[in-house]
């Protein structure tokens, strides 16, 4: 399978290596048993912290 590269990615971690590479994002926080940053509000993503517990209330407090 091949991973392309997301155009749009939502990520404000523009340093990181990974950013805007969809597939190794999802490798690694997955890895690391973390939740995507895209997947957060945008105030949310912008704390940086990948937790379920901060996903969890980020997603509840939308």
């Amino acid at each position: 399978m091949s991973c392309n590269p997301k155009v749009n990615c939502t990520c404000t971690y523009t340093s990181c290596s990974r950013h805007g590479k969809c597939c190794e994002c999802i490798a690694y926080h997955k890895r690391n048993g973390e939740v995507l940053g895209c997947l957060f509000s945008e105030a949310g993503e912008r704390t940086y912290d990948r937790s379920v517990e901060n996903f969890y209330n980020d997603y509840k407090n939308r």
